[in-house]
């Protein structure tokens, strides 16, 4: 098992920015590629980023690129995700999420083993 404990969440007005740090604990951290999620009131959970074992390769949901940006740190078992030009429509409670999956950039929910508790992201206009 993989523990996850997302930090970072908040109120911050739009166009401000936030960093989301998720802290692994339990088994070898870089066996895993990490992605972040988000679920706003009344809709499903959505893929936000993700980034492979190493670092080497991330994907990201079109809405963010260019805003958000996914890292990891494997000598510290963290990843994090800067958030920054922060819009109304990011506000969403934020998952960090482990996979085991052989693909480099797993972006279903369902390839997904370990998450975290969620951290709330409120953006006012």
């Amino acid at each position: 098992q993989v523990q996850l404990v997302e930090s970072g969440g908040g109120l911050v007005q739009a166009g401000g920015s936030l960093r989301l740090s998720c802290a692994a604990s339990g088994r070898t951290f870089s066996n895993y590629a990490m992605g972040w999620f988000r679920q706003a009131p009344g809709k499903d959970r959505e893929f936000v980023a993700c980034i492979s074992r190493s670092g080497s390769s991330t994907y990201y949901l079109d809405s963010v690129k260019g805003r958000f940006t996914i890292g990891r740190d494997n000598a510290k078992n963290t990843a994090h995700l800067q958030m920054n030009s922060l819009k109304p429509e990011d506000t969403a409670v934020y998952y960090c999420a482990g996979s085991s999956s052989r693909k480099l950039t797993p972006r279903r929910n369902d390839e997904y083993n370990f998450w975290g508790q969620g951290t709330q992201v409120t953006v006012s206009s």
